[in-house]
């Protein structure tokens, strides 16, 4: 399938320039402008690639019938800067701010969906209080790079290995919204068990989808049912 998209820049608030893309959903039947009535998705990707490489699970949620905004953190990309936990939450506010700006969509039907690394600056974004989301999903995310660091490098010292934090397990606690944590059974890049210590942190209303794959195969081995599971998901909580 053929997507149409725009190409965007925008600015955080330290005045980096970053770069996304604006993909609107289908036009329905009567409506002068692509999108206007249906949910827009601020997806954060993981830390491999950039944008240029989420076309297929694009895809997945033009599908669903939602607009989708991807965009690309400080130094991946075309967008400007040097990576840092501090500056990838910086950029995701960014993001929802610029969908904020658009006269285009409904700003009561806001959703974030993080996957692995982009999976941390989702629930930061969900968790801030001035932020209108409507759900946080993730997909591959980690409690913290502490646990990580623990799985990967269990025989060296915590405090050589963790100068970042990206601590979701603490800030998920505290995020309201509708949740729909989801993880690969045989993820061997981020553990499982870190999956469903993440949902067993959250507060309600949450929900723990299990698909049969590994991190980066997972959605695409069982794209039927990632798709219908967040298509109910969405549906549950009046928003698709």
């Amino acid at each position: 399938i053929y997507l149409k998209y725009e190409d965007i820049f925008f600015k955080t608030k330290d005045d980096c320039l970053l770069n996304g893309w604006f993909v609107p959903a289908e036009k329905k039947a009567g409506q002068t402008v692509p999108g206007l009535e249906s949910p827009t998705l601020i997806f954060c990707h993981g830390n491999a690639g950039n944008i240029g490489d989420r076309i297929d699970f694009l895809r997945i949620f033009y599908n669903l019938g939602l607009n989708v905004f991807i965009f690309d953190y400080r130094g991946y990309g075309q967008s400007q800067g040097r990576p840092g936990e501090e500056g990838t939450y910086l950029d995701t506010r960014a993001a929802y701010d610029y969908i904020c700006s658009r006269p285009d969509i409904d700003k009561g039907k806001i959703i974030v969906y993080g996957e692995s690394l982009g999976a941390a600056m989702a629930i930061d974004l969900a968790v801030h209080k001035d932020i209108d989301l409507k759900a946080v999903i993730t997909y591959g995310g980690f409690s913290s790079t502490k646990d990580m660091a623990r799985a990967i490098y269990p025989f060296l010292p915590l405090w050589r290995l963790v100068s970042i934090k990206y601590d979701s397990l603490s800030k998920i606690k505290d995020v309201t919204i509708p949740k729909l944590i989801i993880h690969g059974t045989y993820d061997e890049i981020v553990p499982f068990a870190q999956g469903q210590k993440l949902f067993q942190s959250a507060a309600k209303p949450k929900e723990f989808i299990e698909l049969k794959g590994t991190h980066n195969d997972a959605i695409l081995v069982q794209e039927n049912k990632f798709s219908e599971k967040i298509q109910e998901f969405l549906k549950r909580y009046n928003i698709l």
